[in-house]
């Protein structure tokens, strides 16, 4: 089941970027970030409230705090600097580069949470780091 979330996911991710693009036309890309952060922030608390999970708030410990927050503000640089970059250049070049934070999230995997790094994911790595190379250049 994961895969079909990972792949919605992706999806989802995909029609961002150009609505994202459509979009900003003419905005200030802070102000663009957001407008979407609100959206999002809306949306995440509807879900909560629909799925009744807002009484493990009080179940989430200090360490989990300090690193949802740090993850909180990781998403925000990582749009505040997409939608600035989506603003100056174009989707179909943006994107690609964007999407190199999954050769930048194996190796982080690797180094701090000790993940096993196989050949297939080095390999996979070097395919990705390279066709974004491809799409850029």
């Amino acid at each position: 089941m994961w895969f079909v979330f990972a792949l919605l996911s992706a999806i989802f991710a995909a029609l961002t970027s150009i609505l994202a693009k459509t979009g900003i036309e003419g905005v200030n890309s802070n102000l663009a970030t957001a407008i979407r952060t609100v959206v999002v922030v809306l949306m995440a608390w509807g879900m909560v409230f629909l799925t009744d999970a807002q009484g493990g708030i009080s179940n989430i410990g200090k360490k989990s705090w300090l690193f949802l927050i740090l993850s909180g503000l990781s998403t925000g640089a990582s749009w505040l600097c997409y939608y600035k970059a989506l603003q100056m250049g174009e989707a179909s070049k943006v994107v690609p580069v964007d999407k190199l934070s999954v050769v930048i999230t194996l190796v982080f995997a690797f180094i701090f949470l000790h993940e096993t790094m196989t050949p297939k994911s080095i390999a996979g790595c070097f395919l990705i780091g390279a066709g974004t190379l491809l799409m850029v250049i």
